[in-house]
């Protein structure tokens, strides 16, 4: 059973964190102190450093916590149903179900913070994305390898049609948001990209 200091401890850990990933994606990496952090989180600098030894630690730390938000996303991916008749129909949801967990602010902002760090930081750049998009990218060639088993899918190299999949869909609404600093679309752009991105799939691949 946990005991309260225990209890404490881990309540002061989690609202570190979470100021720690407001100010950072507030004043980016190199603009964020400790004491920034122990201030929001209304915490002693002391209490900060003995859970996080230093802020790159911290940095580290809040970064790749965000890979588990993937978890349910990747559920989604293997759980297209191998339905000839609804493909559209379950790749358009599917492909909706990627936007609505990747073009949320906070992951979009998080994209760019993890970014512009990537030349400081290159192995948590990569342990970010292969933790996070690139597992998402497994699963969905697994699950086109099992349409293309079932005759749904004309696929040589599923990864790469994983790929295509995922461009199609994500580079218009991504890229905006990457240059213009926000979301650059409406639920009716999202919609469009969707339907348009899987008819320009499945006409290539079905």
């Amino acid at each position: 059973m946990e005991t309260n200091e225990q209890g404490r401890s881990a309540r002061k850990r989690q609202a570190i964190m979470e100021a720690a990933t407001g100010v950072f994606m507030e004043k980016g990496y190199s603009g964020t102190s400790m004491d920034d952090i122990a201030k929001l989180a209304a915490v002693s600098k002391q209490t900060v450093y003995k859970h996080f030894s230093d802020k790159e630690k911290l940095f580290s730390e809040i970064v790749l916590a965000t890979t588990d938000r993937l978890d349910g996303m990747i559920a989604l991916v293997a759980d297209v149903p191998s339905d000839a008749d609804a493909l559209d129909e379950n790749l358009t949801r599917l492909a909706r179900q990627f936007f609505a967990a990747l073009t949320q602010p906070q992951v979009l902002q998080l994209r760019r913070l993890v970014i512009a760090n990537a030349d400081a930081f290159p192995a948590l750049g990569a342990a970010w994305y292969e933790q996070g998009f690139e597992r998402v990218l497994a699963t969905l060639a697994a699950t086109f390898q099992r349409l293309a088993e079932d005759g749904l899918l004309r696929i040589d190299e599923p990864l790469l049609a994983a790929h295509h999949f995922s461009g199609l869909l994500m580079w218009i609404p991504v890229n905006q948001a990457m240059f213009h600093g926000g979301p650059q679309h409406t639920q009716a752009d999202l919609d469009h990209y969707a339907t348009a991105g899987v008819r320009t799939f499945l006409a290539a691949y079905r």
